[in-house]
């Protein structure tokens, strides 16, 4: 599967902003969807998955109450809905696919593919 992440951009903090990740050459269904960021000189980052038929969605703690991770799978596309969003949710934002079942705090180890990235960037 190839992943083709979109949506990013500049949003002044308490704004909002919608990424997608479209998906080709595999059904989407197979797979385990992820999101994770990156900010510069840090680690590549979870910020949430969902499982294949979107029935269980995880998100890290530090953006639960604010992002919303969502996939239709009849578009071949996964979403994540970011309100409220901070300075500190600067970063590029990477959609990722797994197979597997089960969703919770995920290790970027166990994904397999990733999508090229989109810029995030609050201002303050």
């Amino acid at each position: 599967v190839q992943l083709q992440a979109s949506g990013g951009g500049l949003v002044q903090a308490g704004g909002s902003l919608r990424l997608s990740c479209a998906a080709s050459g595999r059904t989407l269904s197979d797979y385990v969807m992820g999101w994770f960021r990156q900010a510069p000189g840090k680690e590549r980052e979870f910020v949430a998955a969902i499982n294949r038929n979107s029935g269980r969605a995880y998100s890290t703690p530090s953006v639960a109450d604010r992002f919303t991770i969502s996939r239709d799978n009849a578009r071949n596309t996964v979403y994540l809905q970011m309100n409220s969003v901070k300075p500190e949710d600067t970063a590029v934002y990477y959609c990722s696919a797994r197979v597997g079942f089960r969703v919770g705090l995920e290790r970027a180890t166990e994904y397999s593919t990733w999508g090229q990235g989109t810029q995030v960037t609050v201002s303050s």
